[in-house]
């Protein structure tokens, strides 16, 4: 299997989901806070896919 660089763009969106669960288990956000779990998995798992497929 060969793995390749996310572009920019889904590489921005994993960080920010990734932040977002850090920051809600961190510090009470209404939405956030209850998903906080949830948000970093998704952010994890859009860079793993992102690295498995190639041109995302």
């Amino acid at each position: 299997m060969k793995l390749s660089a996310p572009t920019m763009l889904v590489w921005v969106i994993a960080v920010v989901l990734g932040l977002l669960g850090l920051l809600g288990s961190l510090v009470a956000i209404p939405v956030v806070s209850a998903y906080a779990f949830w948000f970093t998995f998704i952010g994890f798992a859009v860079l793993a896919v992102a690295t498995v497929l190639k041109g995302m």
